[in-house]
């Protein structure tokens, strides 16, 4: 039983390693380089959701929000939320309007950005749960 608990506590460790990969590579890929991270407001529900509070570096020292796990890697500047409670929430809200505007527009017709529509729905779904459930956040939130 001791040793499930061990490889269970290794395997969220590996996976909170990989996304914290994941995401530095997805700011890269957005032209921003990170320079550190603030372990203690991020969060890390694996294996669903890891959302990251990062610095970048210099010219433009900006701090993120950013998010990656079983969803598409996203980011956002820290001012449109203090909390990484208020940071899911936020991306939720976001996705749920961006999905509405693939579907308006048409876009869904390419089977593709109908899926990709889909796939925000449902995971915009599932953050705004988890920023709901106080089981997760704890007193403090």
């Amino acid at each position: 039983m001791a040793e499930e608990v061990v490889d269970q506590e290794q395997q969220i460790q590996e996976w909170t390693r990989a996304q914290f990969q994941k995401a530095n590579k997805f700011l890269a890929e957005k032209g921003i380089m990170p320079h550190k991270v603030h372990p203690e407001e991020s969060r890390y529900l694996a294996p669903y959701v890891a959302l990251w509070k990062i610095d970048s570096k210099k010219p433009t020292k900006q701090t993120y929000w950013v998010m990656s796990g079983d969803l598409p890697s996203d980011y956002v500047e820290v001012s449109v939320a203090a909390t990484a409670r208020e940071a899911l929430r936020h991306f939720s809200m976001m996705w749920q309007m961006k999905a509405e505007n693939i579907q308006r527009s048409g876009l869904t017709k390419d089977p593709a950005q109908a899926k990709f529509a889909q796939l925000l729905v449902s995971r915009a779904e599932s953050l705004y749960k988890m920023q709901a459930d106080d089981n997760i956040w704890g007193p403090k939130g």
